[in-house]
């Protein structure tokens, strides 16, 4: 018997794909040559930074990695903005109050105060605050790193001592940059028993069925609802 091939939801298109991989390039690159001008008087750091050849080449690495994750945050306002404009921006990943009881619903469901956990729509409390931290984070770099590329520029614009506080933001954001990567970003979106070894929707675009039921059963519902209007609209027209 021929098995019946899995339904599958488009959940990224190919411009949210493009964003992803400049930004995972770009903040990959910027972690790696930043640790290590952060701590070259450190003899790991000296020993890795070997593979740039000298500093001038680490640091023009550095530079690019900022332009291109630069890139990336203007072609996703870009997205937004067109999106927004079509009236197709749907699933808003700004927090709300479902999200907070969401939480409270969870924190019940884990504890064992609750039959059950919250139900989600296309985007649950996790993902918001993965994209938030990211958004927030990422104008920060890109003001304080300016602050220091150009810093006699950045002296005609702001006081001296916004100027001299550009370093601690930038190397501060940076590592919490990097800690909220490597611990929340990867296990909610890779390394969780949901998705364990790698959720393939940054490769893909799409999800399976079963994803959506335990994931996103609110949007789900949404879908199929949709699918029956569109389905009764064309059985009428014809």
């Amino acid at each position: 018997m021929e098995k019946v091939p899995e339904k599958l939801y488009n959940r990224w298109d190919i411009h949210q794909r493009c964003q992803h991989w400049l930004l995972m390039v770009s903040f990959t690159l910027l972690a790696i040559t930043g640790l290590l001008i952060k701590f070259a008087y450190t003899g790991w750091a000296q020993f890795v930074a070997k593979i740039f050849v000298n500093f001038e080449v680490l640091y023009s690495v550095h530079l690019f990695g900022a332009a291109v994750m630069s890139i990336s945050a203007l072609y996703h306002l870009t997205y937004l903005l067109i999106k927004a404009l079509k009236g197709q921006l749907r699933g808003s990943m700004l927090p709300g109050l479902k999200d907070l009881q969401d939480i409270i619903k969870n924190v019940k469901y884990l504890s064992g105060k609750a039959p059950t956990g919250p139900k989600f729509a296309k985007y649950s409390y996790k993902e918001k605050v993965d994209y938030l931290a990211e958004y927030w984070g990422t104008p920060v770099m890109i003001l304080s790193g300016l602050m220091l590329l150009f810093p006699g520029i950045a002296a005609d614009v702001f006081p001296r001592w916004v100027v001299a506080c550009a370093h601690f933001v930038h190397q501060g954001e940076g590592l919490l940059a990097i800690l909220v990567i490597f611990t929340w970003h990867l296990y909610v979106v890779h390394f969780s028993p949901d998705f364990f070894p790698m959720n393939r929707v940054w490769l893909t675009g799409k999800v399976s069925r079963e994803v959506m039921e335990h994931e996103y059963p609110l949007e789900l519902a949404r879908l199929e609802k949709e699918e029956v209007k569109g389905n009764a609209k064309q059985t009428s027209q014809e």
